[in-house]
This record gives structure tokens, sequence and C-alpha cells, in this order.
């Protein structure tokens, strides 16, 4: 354990290579490097610019960045109130098993309890047995029930042109089928 010399904090602008870095690592780890187009400069903007989508922590041994978790808020129609959802929590390998990302998971539970969130949530790959026996250790449910879809690449641009192919004048959206 090395929670003692272990600090998360946010992450500031000067962060932004160093997470790109973390952000490669844990797409090499899951296999999908391939898909990794983030750059410095889209990363920035997405978390310091005029309108931040998201958030992140960077988790700290001595000084030496170990983590990171990236976060947003979504919504439940349901309870009427926002809800934190973890797009990503990575550990270097050499790290793991010393409670950093049970520490990682702590902070952003208390982020959500101290925002009013409804719910706490995240996506884990189907094969990452470790994560989610760790996950469920932490007292989180899998959502059985629920399947994510995912609309991008050329499927998400085309549905976009016929989208934006029914928009008046006005800006509100038109539909031809019902």
């Amino acid at each position: 354990m090395v929670s003692q010399s272990l600090e998360i904090a946010p992450a500031t602008p000067a962060d932004v290579p160093l997470l790109l870095e973390l952000i490669r690592e844990l797409a090499e780890f899951e296999q999908l490097l391939q898909d990794v187009d983030a750059t410095a400069d889209s990363l920035e903007v997405a978390l310091f610019g005029p309108r931040p989508a998201c958030e992140a922590v960077v988790a700290r041994v001595a000084g030496e960045a170990v983590g990171f978790a990236l976060y947003f808020h979504n919504f439940s129609t349901f309870r009427a109130r926002r809800g934190l959802y973890l797009e990503d929590l990575y550990v270097r390998p050499a790290m793991r098993g010393h409670g950093i990302g049970k520490a990682l998971l702590l902070h952003l539970a208390g982020i959500a309890v101290q925002r009013g969130c409804a719910r706490f949530e995240w996506a884990v790959l189907d094969w990452n047995q470790r994560a989610i026996d760790f996950y469920r250790s932490m007292g989180a449910v899998p959502m059985d029930e629920w399947t994510v879809f995912r609309v991008s690449g050329e499927a998400l641009a085309s549905l976009g042109r016929q989208a934006l192919g029914s928009v008046t004048p006005t800006g509100s959206v038109t539909s031809e089928q019902s």
C-alpha cells in the first residue's frame, strides 16, 4: 500500500501531455491503440476549453504519475439529477495492486456525493476479469439488463448528414418519417 505518499489531484493544462501518454498506455492495454486519435490540442480543449467536456485527476506516488481517471457528468431523467460517469481509470502496471485504483475510485465517489449525483457508473470490457472482480469488491453491480450501443465513424457521419438535411432555418429538426 502506497497510500501515505499517494496524491490525487485535478489535472492541469500542464498535465495534458502526461494524460495523453497514459491514455495511449490504456489503449494499448485494452488492445485499442489503433482507435486513439486524440491529440494534445484536442485533449486540452476537452478538459480546459471554454466549455469543458470532461475532467480528470492524476494519481502520483512520490511525485511520479502512476495513473489517472477521466470523468464527466451524465443525467438521469428518472431521478432528475446528474450522475458521474467514469470514462477511463488507468493505473500503470507496475503500480497495480497497491490500492491506487481503489483510491481513484473512492476519490471520484466522493466527488459524486459532494456534487449531489444520483449515481456513479462506468463500463468495463467483458474480458477484463481482474477489473470486474475489483469493481464488484467495491460494491459495484453490473447492469446486465442493459446493452451499450454506439454509433461512430461513417455511421455517425451518415446519421448526422440525415439530421442536418432536415434542420429548418430556425434550428428545429423536422422528420419526414414518423
